[in-house]
Order: structure tokens, then C-alpha cells, then sequence
């Protein structure tokens, strides 16, 4: 399928991440998911790659090219393996971007352009034990010190992607709890600081090598200078950074399905049964035909959503709605294609000898993370009313 907006620069990009995923991320790809340890060294290679920050500027220590390219290149570090494009995608979009779009310039010459490199790794820390989708609900503070020079911080944070081995975290926490959303402020942490500590790392389904884990502040000292943005303006800037987060969990989504479609009508050209190949079968012709059916739209929401927030930044309009719809359309369409491939494979879609079972396990989680469906289908319909 041929686009036009589609540039050689970006198919390039496209095409360097795909010859890394294949020569350097398929080889472990299983071992790492089995064992649940940070790809650490691979990390390290999609930073010197460029691919940990694609859209920021050249003077920044990214590649200065634009979300088309991101979401081009993730989907194809997805399609070998969804763990290492979790860690990739939390740099990109959660850190890079709220780093480029609400950072000082003494904050982006200190923290996005190591980041940015991929010298050093990002994490982004909204969730919390007792609040996820309402965050107006979080119990961790912080309080500004008498002399205005610090913020004392303390609290439990949960659900923490790349927590184990983040060196920044953007943190999300209350500094005026009467006003809820409204007294949520955004702080730059620095992990090697006194105070911080991270906790067990979280055994999950899937997306297993991409360390999640619950971090804690014990009267963390936070210098007023690394406050990202103003006090209260902390739920703006992360649902404004989720928007970005939503394209980059879609492209995901999309990757792991195409991998899910490709391994299937490879087996359907080869597998036989009945003295044919099941790909001759009418119920799975039907299988194949309406999973490459939702990739496909599915890709074009992620398209639309990419095109849109490339306006924004000259605009300045909001792209929540593209975002939710490529998200909330991508990530299902991953579960039930993944379903259906384990389907098709029968029993070896259930062994372990076969990545099938990893693409279900690792789809469920674009359902979840950054805004559940549920909540992607209230953003879209308080859109279309305009009813809160």
C-alpha cells in the first residue's frame, strides 16, 4: 500500500529499524521474554541507532525527523518484539516529548539530550496503587519547602514502565490536593538522588523484558528548577503527552498483529490437513482475510493520528481524538488477531516453540497501558457530544 506522505527519509528509517529488529532483537527475542531481563545491550543499540529519539532535533541528541518516521520505525522494532518497543516508546513519546514540549532549555540540555541519545534511559510515573484512570485521586505529595527552593516528595508509585533502569522519570504527583486534577504538578526526577528507591520488578503476562516496577520517594529533595511546567499544571501536561503515548501504544499494537498475520498465512500456505493445505479452508480464508482487513484500517487510523499531531505543532490544535481512535482500534484489533493466529496454529500456536503464544500475551497489555479502551471510547464520545 503506497502512500504519498511517505518520503524516501521516512522508508529508510523504516528500513534500518527493520534490518536491527531482524539481525539483533529476533536472535534473543525469546530468551529475554522467557527469563524477563532488560535487553539492556540492545537498548543501548536503538539509542546509538537513533531510534530513542526520533523526533527531537538534531541540537537536542535526537534525529530531528517526524512522528510519521517514529511510527514507522517502532512498528517494525514491534513486529520482532513488543518489549523492546515498550522501552522505545516510553523514551519517544512520554519522556522525549514532554521533555521538547514543556521543558526550559536548561532542563533539555540537561536531561532530554541524554535521554534523546539514548545515554541514558526515561520513564514516565502517573499510575498509583489506589489511582490509574482517575488521577485526581493520587495520595503521593509534594510540598514546597519554606525557603522555595525544594519540594519534599513522598509517595508510592505503581505500574512504572522502564522504572528498574531509568536514570529520569517524569513524575506526576499532588501539590494541592484540594484541587485534584487541577493541583497536580510534574517534576523532572533524577533516580540517583537520596530518597528515591524502586521496588520489585512487576512478573507480568507479557511484554516481559520491558522492566515495570513500583518506585518510592522518602522526603525526596526536588530542586523547584526541575518542576516541569508550572505547579498545577501536571494533569495538562500528562494527558497532553498521553495523546503522543497513544500513537506510539498504536503503533505497537499494529506491529504485533501484522507479525500475528504474517506467521499465520505462512502456516496456511504450509500446513496441511485433509489432504490439502489449510489455507484452502473457507474458515480460515475468512480468519486471514478479516485480520488483514482490521491491520490495514488500522494502519491508516495510526496514519491519520501521526498526520495530525505533525499539524499540531504548528497549529497547536489538540489530537486527542486521532490518538484514541488509532489506540483503541490498533490495540484490539492486536488481541483478536492474536487470538485468531493462536487459533489457526492449533497446538503449536499454544507452544512455546512458536512466538504465537508471545503475541497474545504481549497484545493484552496496548488494551491497558496509557488509557484502557474504556476509556479511549469516553474520550471519543466526549468529542463527538461534547458532554463531559
Amino acid at each position: 500500500m503506497m502512500f504519498d506522505f511517505i518520503t524516501d527519509e521516512h522508508r529508510m528509517i523504516q528500513q534500518a529499524a527493520r534490518d536491527f529488529a531482524r539481525n539483533a532483537v529476533a536472535p534473543i527475542a525469546a530468551h529475554y521474554d522467557e527469563t524477563g531481563e532488560f535487553p539492556l545491550e540492545t537498548v543501548r543499540q536503538m539509542g546509538e541507532l537513533g531510534f530513542m529519539g526520533i523526533e527531537v532535533p538534531e541540537e537536542y541528541g535526537g534525529v530531528g525527523l517526524d512522528t510519521l518516521a517514529y511510527v514507522l520505525a517502532l512498528e517494525e522494532i514491534c513486529k520482532v518484539d513488543a518489549s523492546h518497543g515498550t522501552i522505545m516508546s516510553v523514551n519517544n513519546s512520554l519522556v522525549c516529548h514532554g521533555l521538547m514540549k514543556f521543558g526550559t532549555e536548561e532542563q533539555k540540555q540537561k536531561y532530554l539530550v541524554p535521554v534523546a541519545s539514548g545515554g541514558k534511559i526515561g520513564s514516565y510515573s502517573l499510575t498509583e496503587p489506589m489511582s490509574g484512570s482517575d488521577a485526581g485521586t493520587m495520595r503521593s505529595r509534594a510540598v514546597l519547602n519554606k525557603a522555595g527552593t525544594h519540594y519534599l516528595i513522598n509517595g508510592r508509585k505503581s505500574w512504572v514502565t522502564s522504572a528498574p533502569h531509568a536514570d529520569v522519570i517524569i513524575l506526576f504527583t499532588m501539590t494541592q490536593p484540594e484541587k485534584q486534577h487541577n493541583g497536580i504538578s510534574a517534576f523532572i526526577i533524577e533516580t540517583g538522588r537520596p530518597g528515591f528507591a524502586r521496588g520489585k520488578t512487576e512478573p507480568k503476562l507479557g511484554i516481559r523484558a520491558s522492566a515495570t516496577s513500583e518506585i518510592t520517594f522518602d522526603n525526596y529533595e526536588c530542586p523547584v528548577e526541575s518542576r516541569l511546567g508550572q505547579e498545577g499544571e501536571g494533569f495538562k501536561i500528562a494527558m497532553t503527552v498521553l495523546d503522543a503515548g497513544r500513537i506510539g501504544i498504536a503503533s505497537q499494537a499494529l506491529g504485533i498483529a501484522e507479525a500475528a498475520l504474517e506467521a499465520s498465512v505462512k502456516y496456511a500456505q504450509e500446513r496441511e490437513a485433509f489432504g490439502q493445505k489449510i489455507g484452502q479452508f473457507q474458515m480460515i480464508q475468512q480468519k486471514l482475510a478479516d485480520m488483514k482487513c482490521r491491520v490495514e484500517a488500522s494502519r491508516l487510523l495510526i496514519y491519520q493520528a501521526a498526520l495530525a499531531k505533525m499539524r499540531s505543532a504548528k497549529t497547536g490544535e489538540r489530537y486527542s481524538l486521532e490518538s484514541s481512535m488509532a489506540k483503541l482500534y490498533a490495540s484490539e484489533t492486536a488481541m483478536w488477531v492474536t487470538t485468531e493466529a493462536v487459533q489457526i496454529h492449533g497446538g503449536m500456536g499454544y507452544s512455546k516453540e512458536m512466538p504465537i503464544e508471545r503475541y497474545f500475551r504481549d497484545a493484552k497489555i496496548t488494551e491497558i497501558y496509557e488509557g484502557t479502551s474504556e476509556i479511549q471510547r469516553l474520550v471519543i464520545a466526549r468529542h463527538l457530544t461534547g458532554l463531559r
